[in-house]
């Protein structure tokens, strides 16, 4: 078995409130990349798989509470900035009748958005470096306040040309920037330095001037990304690892009822997969059906026990090394 493995996720974990029917809700705690996280985590049970979280949270009571949720599945905290008289965001989710979101967010004042700003950001970038891999998203730089954002992203160029793995997942939010341009202009920062992008079909649209299929692989890899996953939500995911398009065909469900982190969970699998040896073909094969288990249940986290892929699966289809990778 490989020696082990350190992957660090960027982000924010913000208090969730999910409504369960009309006035019940469900207090939990999620975010983007914490959801991936998570399912990090799980599928690395079985594998040489550290994962650890990077954010700023306050030193509340719902701050402990986040912190202890996410250690409890594994996910290390190490990385994590404690500043006081800070608090994380909330967010409410609302299902249509059809299992679709509606998310309402209360973010303005969260520590997160300045977690590379405080007097200990510095010791946090620094300690990237111990990292094999390092995944963020689009939401992870588009919360964080101008400043915050350049050092993140000076530090990503930095570790890139030292060899460590980038993972960008694009999770284009309108609302949190603004303007597309200003989104657009930050996303082309992480492309050059990213091993794998993720994206969906109508972010393409926006991100790649509309582009689609194929032309948005081509656009990717003459931006400098090495590898990229195009998810089109039910329908197959088409990937270009650097010298040939693959689609996958993703699996059948046939009551959706939460699509709360079905990318999150299809991006964990993918990646986790990837790095530990998986064909591209093989790892979308394992996203899709984390995600297709994923939207049939409520929440961003689905049960433990309800998980039909863990890192047995991957140890199966994977080769005996991770994977090394090389330059088209």
């Amino acid at each position: 078995m490989a020696d082990q493995i350190k992957i660090a996720l960027i982000g924010e974990c913000m208090i969730e409130l999910n409504e369960i029917s009309p006035g019940v809700i469900n207090q939990t705690f999620g975010g983007d990349t914490l959801n991936t996280a998570i399912y990090c985590a799980r599928l690395g049970r079985e594998l040489p798989l550290t994962i650890d979280y990077v954010t700023a949270l306050g030193v509340d009571t719902f701050s402990d509470r986040m912190v202890r949720f996410w250690e409890q599945e594994g996910v290390g905290s190490s990385l994590v900035l404690r500043e006081p008289r800070e608090t994380p965001g909330l967010y409410y989710i609302e299902l249509d009748p059809s299992g679709e979101r509606i998310f309402h967010y209360w973010r303005s004042t969260a520590a997160a958005k300045k977690c590379f700003e405080f007097p200990g950001s510095g010791r946090i970038l620094d300690s990237l470096a111990a990292y094999d891999g390092i995944y963020l998203s689009g939401i992870s730089l588009a919360i964080l306040n101008p400043l915050s954002r350049e050092r993140l992203i000076d530090r990503l160029t930095q570790l890139a040309g030292r060899g460590t793995t980038i993972y960008f997942d694009c999770n284009y939010r309108p609302h949190l920037w603004q303007s597309p341009d200003e989104a657009i202009a930050a996303y082309r920062r992480l492309y050059p330095v990213s091993r794998i992008v993720f994206l969906t079909t109508e972010e393409a649209e926006i991100l790649l001037g509309g582009a689609r299929g194929e032309q948005v692989h081509r656009r990717l890899k003459e931006a400098g990304s090495g590898e990229s996953v195009l998810k089109d939500g039910g329908k197959p995911c088409s990937i270009f690892d650097g010298t040939r398009f693959i689609t996958v065909a993703a699996e059948t469900v046939e009551k959706v009822v939460d699509t709360t982190a079905a990318g999150d969970s299809f991006s964990a699998a993918y990646l986790v997969a990837r790095t530990f040896g998986c064909s591209p073909g093989d790892a979308a094969a394992l996203a899709h059906r984390t995600a297709a288990c994923v939207v049939q249940h409520k929440g961003a986290i689905a049960p433990l026990e309800a998980m039909t892929v863990t890192g047995t699966d991957i140890v199966d289809c994977s080769r005996p090394e991770p994977l090394k990778w090389v330059d088209p």
